[in-house]
């Protein structure tokens, strides 16, 4: 009996030190990926022989449907014999119940358009909730993989201070998906016979012109010459034509492998100058600085906008009585004439596998799918015959119904596709594009195109300790700008106080910061 109990004893121990190893590995970010299955394929369609389940924790933007019901979904249950459970919870409130699912003992196999943070895909990449996708990503993912060597950026800015890979971005080679055009009246340049701005003078003017000459002949001053959704779209989309970009996920340029953070930058108080100029002659909507997005696209219907910088093609579908055309972006007075646009991998986090998935191996071939042509074009366009068909030139079109939906396109994309909305795993090109990129957008693109910088650097990974220390000083500071950047616009601060603005920026660690972002720029991207 003695030896018995000797053995169990024996036994227990050895269980509870595989278990402790087993549990360190994972808080360590090193757990061993479960292997395939037999029922595994690790090539072609179905992913599996035997069916299996998934369940997946998703956000449902307003504008989409359940995700049990879209068809794209339960086509490719078919084509690949696995089926998604889905709790997909609607955008409202989801950042809270994230946080729950993240805290829950019962964890979801995979995060699902999920906006997962960098700092919560280290946080719990690093403590094992999230397991490391590069050599799943290497040996099951063929599409994703020959994106990240075509574009060694996009692997650059998703991988963790551990070297680990734990989520997944959009991808995004169209670059008209990655700019905001600056659209302009054309009816009003045309009434008023006003040739396309080039410079901020020639802008003055042709603003001047749009608030005082009536272009819309209604015999009111009622025109807005131009507005923006919000003041970081008016400061980013301006900023350019100062030679100021949007590099590493803040106000920072990168010249010469320096990291300039250029809040204090005399080129930015220039920038400042001139649209307080725009805001005091009423030629800047008034209402940028405190206007909801509802109340933005609310103006864009009217009719009574000259000008405004956005990605597709809104001015033209929100007033169809009016065209807008896409302009060049102006030449600065220091020579600056550069476009601001997002990086190549955006959206970060938006999938990311638990270590409670217990086939990490086929969930990562059912997401990879999606990155393929032919998945990303049922990704974005549904199913073949259903939603749309191909044109002459072979490229993909919705139908009709689709396009002439009554809750307009997006809400009738979003009954069968979650990517209206945003923040989706997504491949998007010029081929899967051509709904969302019609040739007025195309044109735009074509001014915008002379004017981009060769590479962006998406927002770096930090681990806990140095984002901690990043958010305790862009806490401060960034309220600080955003407050200042207003006031110096509207003029409730006056431009006497910028050494003291300066001083404040620097006080609130701008040195440190700078010193953080070129360490990951260094680490990250420099090679």
């Amino acid at each position: 009996m003695k030896k018995l109990l000797m053995l169990i004893l024996s036994l227990a121990l050895i269980t509870i030190i595989f278990a402790g190893c087993s549990k360190s590995n994972k808080t360590n970010g090193e757990s061993v990926s479960k292997g395939p299955s037999d029922n595994f394929n690790k090539e072609g369609l179905p992913i599996v022989d035997e069916e299996i389940n998934l369940k997946f924790f998703a956000r449902r933007s307003p504008v989409n449907g359940p995700y049990k019901d879209m068809s794209i979904f339960k086509e490719f249950e078919k084509m690949s014999n696995i089926k998604v459970e889905w709790n997909d919870v609607p955008q409202d409130g989801f950042d809270e119940r994230k946080n729950l699912e993240y805290a829950a003992k019962k964890l979801p196999d995979a995060f699902f358009k999920a906006a997962i943070s960098e700092a919560e895909a280290v946080k719990y990449g690093s403590s094992g909730l999230f397991i490391p996708l590069e050599d799943l990503l290497e040996e099951y993912a063929p599409n994703l993989t020959a994106l990240f060597e075509q574009y060694p950026e996009i692997k650059s800015s998703i991988t963790a201070p551990d070297g680990h890979i734990y989520a997944l971005p959009a991808i995004v080679e169209l670059d008209a998906a990655r700019t905001e055009k600056f659209w302009v009246n054309k009816n009003w340049l045309d009434e008023l016979e006003l040739e396309e701005p080039t410079t901020p003078d020639e802008l003055v003017d042709v603003l001047a012109a749009f608030k005082n000459d009536d272009p819309n002949g209604n015999g009111e001053q009622d025109e807005i010459p131009i507005t923006e959704r919000d003041l970081p779209t008016l400061i980013n989309n301006m900023a350019g034509s100062w030679g100021l970009l949007q590099q590493l996920g803040n106000t920072i340029n990168i010249e010469n492998d320096k990291v300039h953070i250029w809040k204090t930058d005399d080129k930015y108080k220039d920038l400042l100058q001139f649209l307080n100029k725009l805001y005091k002659e009423g030629l800047l909507d008034r209402d940028v600085l405190s206007h909801s997005p509802s109340e933005y696209t609310a103006k864009l219907s009217t009719g009574k906008v000259g000008m405004s910088h956005i990605q597709a093609d809104d001015m033209n579908t929100q007033y169809k009585d009016y065209e807008y055309i896409g302009i060049a972006p102006i030449e600065g007075p220091f020579g600056d004439r550069l476009v601001k646009a997002s990086p190549i991998a955006r959206d970060f986090g938006t999938f990311a596998i638990t270590s409670a998935n217990e086939y990490p191996a086929e969930t990562i071939r059912w997401m990879d799918y999606f990155f393929s042509k032919e998945g990303s074009i049922m990704f974005r366009y549904g199913v073949e015959g259903e939603t749309f068909n191909y044109d002459e030139d072979g490229l993909p079109e919705y139908t009709d119904e689709i396009l002439n939906d009554e809750r307009g396109t997006g809400a009738a994309i979003g009954e069968f596709s979650p990517y209206p909305g945003g923040g989706a795993p997504q491949y998007i090109t010029e081929y899967n594009s051509s709904a969302i990129n019609p040739p007025s957008v195309q044109e735009a693109q074509k001014k915008f195109d002379p004017y981009l910088p060769e590479v962006i650097y998406g927002a770096p990974l930090f681990d806990e300790k140095v984002n901690k220390e990043v958010n305790q000083i862009r806490q401060d500071m960034d309220a600080y700008y955003n407050e200042s950047t207003s006031q110096f616009i509207n003029g409730d601060k006056s431009f006497d106080e910028w050494d003291e603005y300066v001083s404040t920026i620097e006080n609130l660690g701008l040195e440190r910061l700078e010193e953080i972002y070129q360490e990951a720029y260094n680490s990250t991207f420099k090679e």
